[in-house]
């Protein structure tokens, strides 16, 4: 497959509340009887305490960036170009997001690619779409098509190799494979707070472009292709 036919993407999600005492009371019964299924075996742990977790669920979070990235040139020479989508409204975002997806795939030769992005990123973009009434770009949306022509590429997948027992996380994937990372100041548990408390959203996108760059060098290393320097990586 050529990688220059592949946008890569990755997505920050955060609860649609800053704390659950701001939830409005039906969500609270929602997100209380969700929660029950979560607190088991976490004795120390509340239904209040965990709901810094409620962003990995569509149904209670919200997307506020999405970056993606595309792989121009082969060889040595070969660049990546980074481009996000972020703010405060996520209807915005996603109608973004989705008009930039059906041009970039006019075609039907176009691949997205996301680490975990079968389980997390493509569906949880899906969900979010329909709920804010934004039609779901072709590329993006598997209902009603047969497995072969779905065009989802998920580096934990490829991973795997059919081994459905575990789940490899992106830094590690990279640390195993030689893949250098940079080191940033917050992860994935801290965008939350970072963006509630902090409303810093262009370092909330920073943090996110580094994982669509780890992404995809992680990709062409399984593939066997050489790494995409750092001197390479253009963010617009």
């Amino acid at each position: 497959m050529v990688s220059n036919n592949i946008l890569f993407l990755d997505i920050e999600t955060v609860p649609q509340h800053p704390s659950f005492d701001l939830v409005p009371n039906d969500w609270k019964d929602l997100w209380t009887k969700k929660a029950e299924a979560l607190l088991r075996n976490r004795e120390l742990e509340t239904v209040e305490s965990i709901y810094s977790r409620a962003g990995i669920y569509a149904e209670f979070g919200k997307i506020i960036c999405i970056s993606c990235g595309v792989i121009m040139g082969s060889g040595d020479n070969k660049r990546i170009i980074i481009k996000s989508f972020y703010g405060e409204e996520e209807k915005v975002i996603l109608q973004d997001f989705a008009e930039m997806l059906r041009k970039w795939a006019v075609d039907s030769n176009k691949f997205l690619c996301a680490h975990n992005g079968k389980e997390f990123d493509f569906p949880y973009c899906c969900r979010r779409m329909i709920i804010n009434g934004i039609p779901i770009p072709s590329i993006l949306n598997t209902a009603g098509k047969k497995p072969w022509e779905v065009t989802h590429i998920d580096t934990m997948e490829l991973w795997k190799f059919g081994d459905f027992k575990s789940y490899t996380s992106l830094n590690l994937l990279a640390h195993t494979l030689g893949i250098p990372t940079p080191k940033d100041d917050i992860d994935g548990s801290m965008v939350g707070d970072v963006y509630w408390k902090e409303k810093n959203l262009e370092r909330i996108a920073t943090y996110c472009q580094k994982d669509v760059v780890t992404a995809a060098q992680v990709y062409l290393r399984i593939i066997g292709e050489s790494l995409i320097k750092a001197e390479n990586i253009e963010v617009k």
